[in-house]
């Protein structure tokens, strides 16, 4: 199912928005991403509550932006040591569109949606800087400290790999043909990869 601005509706999105304002729900925190740390990965948080929409925003500040280029920015930016997932980006970008810091328009070449920075978000940019520059200095330390870490480009490909699966799995039952063309696929990449 497509909401409003042409993402895929994601199972526990209430939730995932109620982590991005700041609030909690009987199941704890929310982690959006993988936070890697002495070769291993796991949950974890990486920003702390509101970081993120902080991060997100002075990226689009930067120059707009769509929401894959967020993700590959922040994982370049911290050496692939957290990886945001799709699942928390969209509605974090969602968020800051109904409280005004952007605005959204397609981009030409594709139908990706652009996300520009509005004159109230750059406002609550400059409101919010001490914390911005700490979470930026957090973040480049991050980058030198894992900079020799698992490529970003292949942490995000794994977790669009795991989210696109948790999708297809959630919209229904798969007929046996589905089933095996899926798996030959999976197949295929994974005997591809090998011989990288």
């Amino acid at each position: 199912m497509k909401h409003r601005h042409g993402h895929d509706e994601h199972p526990f999105r209430d939730r995932w928005r109620r982590f991005v304002r700041g609030e909690r729900d009987h199941e704890g925190p929310v982690f959006g991403g993988r936070w890697r740390h002495g070769g291993r990965s796991g949950l974890g948080r990486f920003f702390a509550h509101g970081d993120l929409r902080l991060v997100i925003l002075n990226l689009i500040a930067e120059k707009p932006r769509h929401g894959y280029e967020i993700i590959k920015a922040i994982e370049e930016r911290v050496g692939g040591a957290y990886s945001p997932s799709p699942g928390v980006i969209y509605p974090t970008l969602t968020l800051l569109e109904e409280l005004g810091y952007v605005t959204v328009s397609a981009a030409s070449e594709s139908t990706k949606k652009l996300h520009e920075i509005t004159p109230q978000g750059r406002a609550y940019l400059e409101a919010n800087r001490p914390a911005l520059d700490a979470l930026l200095a957090r973040m480049e330390e991050a980058g030198q400290r894992h900079g020799g870490g698992r490529a970003p480009q292949i942490a995000r490909a794994i977790e669009n790999l795991k989210l696109a699966l948790r999708m297809r799995l959630a919209r229904g039952p798969l007929s046996p043909e589905q089933i095996d063309e899926m798996a030959s696929v999976l197949d295929a990449a994974a005997a591809k990869v090998e011989k990288i």
